[in-house]
């Protein structure tokens, strides 16, 4: 009889790595669905003539002006829950697409920024949060183009505190380090995962604590 595969979420705050160790668990073999891919592929189809009939003038050329709609939407929560209105269905459908053709994989992971805060948890059977030191993720998320520090403020009040996350995961990826370290940490997932019994059991067990980066479960 065939299984359903083993649903592993991956999540973090801004600037944490995870994409980082999303590439790892690719690298290692297991199918990633991306949130955010899925979302960039959907502002340049579907969403794109959604989101400019509630937000007009943030579409350029058929594509959703990611810096436009930001400044639209990021220190309004009408507004941005008025968006995820018209995103996160069209996120769900790409997602379930994901799943059934994944459906033969043992393991598979949900690549989700907001996990915790969309409840995304209770699809998953266990869940990794990927995280840093906050000077590493300030760091980071100011290197990038066009941000600023009015901008990630308004962008972490939106997320879960990053120590909230770590609680409530089943395992946690440090990624302050190395490459090489976040990549053994996913390994020791993997390995973690395999050595189970049942791929449904974590759901029922309480995490456990652990002080190794890789593991609470």
């Amino acid at each position: 009889m065939q299984l359903d595969p083993f649903i592993l979420g991956l999540t973090g705050s801004i600037g944490m790595g995870k994409t980082t160790a999303a590439g790892h668990f690719r690298q290692a073999g297991v199918p990633v669905f991306d949130a955010d891919l899925a979302v960039a592929q959907l502002y340049r189809s579907h969403a794109a003539p959604l989101i400019e009939a509630a937000f007009p003038g943030t579409v350029r050329g058929g594509t959703v002006d990611h810096d436009l709609l930001a400044k639209r939407v990021l220190i309004d929560q009408t507004a941005i829950r008025r968006l995820e209105a018209i995103v996160h269905p069209l996120v769900r459908k790409e997602e379930t697409k994901f799943l059934r053709e994944a459906a033969s994989a043992g393991l598979v992971v949900l690549d989700i920024p907001l996990l915790f805060e969309t409840h995304g948890e209770t699809r998953c059977d266990a869940v990794v949060v990927v995280s840093a030191s906050p000077s590493a993720q300030r760091e980071r998320v100011l290197a990038r183009p066009g941000m600023t520090q009015e901008r990630l403020a308004a962008i972490l009040r939106r997320q879960m505190p990053d120590e909230e996350k770590r609680r409530r995961a089943h395992f946690v990826i440090d990624t302050s380090r190395s490459h090489l370290a976040a990549r053994r940490q996913v390994d020791d997932v993997l390995r973690a995962l395999a050595g189970r019994p049942s791929r449904r059991n974590l759901l029922a067990a309480r995490p456990q604590r652990s002080d190794s980066p890789a593991g609470k479960a």
